[in-house]
């Protein structure tokens, strides 16, 4: 069978020389997602792809792909939830997975965010991005890849 391959959603994404650096060590393809041109290693694994701009174009690309077996990089919970309906593990930037067991809550959660904004109330984003953040991923996408190479065996 194949190696898992990460996609990545590279747009707002704090955490790609992380991904660069897993990638390497266990020989994985990562193909870099984005509506416009971003500074990417040059490495025969990596494969950047810019999509035409446009609302959730890269997040198309890359779930039109998503298969069991990858890794999905991304924010974006309505990506996720495409993602794991075809099979791959997503994770977020901090080290937090999103699962079939949490993805409707996620998914009701913004739409309520939404519904809140769009009436003027002022809702807080997420979180600052820390040391703690990356070192939370680096683990859990570790961990990931080892689940993923066992999907794929």
């Amino acid at each position: 069978m194949g190696q898992p391959r990460i996609f990545i959603d590279a747009d707002a994404c704090p955490v790609k020389d992380e991904v660069y650096r897993v990638a390497a060590r266990y020989g994985l393809h990562v193909f870099v997602v984005s509506n416009g041109w971003i500074n990417t290693q040059r490495q025969p694994w990596i494969e950047q792809i810019v999509v035409d701009a446009g609302p959730d174009v890269a997040d198309d690309w890359i779930a039109e792909r998503a298969e069991p077996g990858d890794i999905v990089i991304t924010a974006d919970i309505p990506l996720a939830d495409r993602c794991l309906k075809a099979g791959a593990q997503v994770l977020k930037s901090n080290g937090q997975s999103f699962t079939p067991d949490m993805i409707g809550s996620a998914l009701a959660g913004r739409m309520v965010g939404e519904h809140l904004r769009s009436m003027g109330v002022a809702t807080s984003g997420p979180l600052p991005f820390g040391p703690k953040d990356r070192s939370a991923f680096l683990q859990a996408l570790d961990t990931a890849v080892v689940r993923a190479k066992r999907v794929l065996t």
